[in-house]
């Protein structure tokens, strides 16, 4: 059986720098998945790869069996992947329904029904400017948008950095909301590790442009020596 996302021997480069090297991983439908590596391991690349925003790159990635062509990206996404920058892509100057609609453009998806049952607090600021949210709320924003876009698979890149403790906490319990109810697989890029893994089904750790490790989350959950395979 196909898998929805594959990546064959992807390698990635900055000018000179490789910064992808041999990279081949395959991710299921409804699967969740988390990927971990300190700064410049190669995380935030592979996403950039997997939408095609990065177009040094050779080797093959497909999605639900059709091509992900390098610098097409709103090609790519049309397949069905909705990416979640760590930035928090959000129109800053629009209202969070503003903002929405905008994102369910693409796909012709106008039902905001699904987002204010995922997301009561934005549907009580629907009118409220996404620019004045805290950042919490703007990340939730961020990834509403993505689900109007209707995906098979959500790619998030850090989506609780800059948060406060319990703010990251109520984000990750969104992403596994989202994952189970929508049926949607999910990646997640994540530096709080142990919180992370207890939403996931499988956990890959890169190191260098490579993958080092890639298993089921639960079997790092017990590693005291976790922060030593980085």
């Amino acid at each position: 059986m196909a898998a929805l996302l594959a990546c064959t021997e992807i390698h990635a480069y900055y000018g000179s720098l490789h910064a992808l090297k041999g990279v081949s991983l395959r991710f299921e439908e409804r699967e969740r998945v988390a990927v971990f590596g300190h700064n410049g391991s190669g995380k935030s690349t592979l996403f950039k790869c997997c939408v095609g925003s990065l177009p040094t790159r050779s080797g093959s990635i497909t999605f639900a069996g059709q091509p992900v062509t390098p610098g097409a990206v709103h090609r790519n996404v049309q397949l069905g992947i909705g990416f979640v920058p760590q930035d928090r892509n959000v129109f800053k100057d629009l209202s969070v329904e503003r903002n929405l609609r905008i994102a369910g453009m693409k796909r012709g998806n106008d039902d905001l029904a699904p987002i204010w049952n995922l997301f009561p607090v934005l549907r009580s600021r629907r009118n409220q400017n996404a620019g004045t949210m805290s950042g919490g709320e703007q990340q939730m924003v961020a990834v509403a948008m993505a689900l109007m876009t209707q995906p098979k698979m959500l790619l998030l890149d850090e989506p609780t950095t800059g948060l406060a403790p319990a703010l990251a906490k109520t984000v990750l319990e969104m992403v596994e909301r989202i994952s189970l109810s929508l049926g949607i697989a999910t990646l997640i890029i994540e530096q709080n590790v142990p919180r992370t893994l207890g939403i996931a089904d499988r956990a890959i750790i890169m190191k260098g442009g490579r993958v080092l490790s890639d298993g089921p989350a639960h079997a790092l959950l017990g590693k005291q020596d976790l922060w030593n395979w980085f």
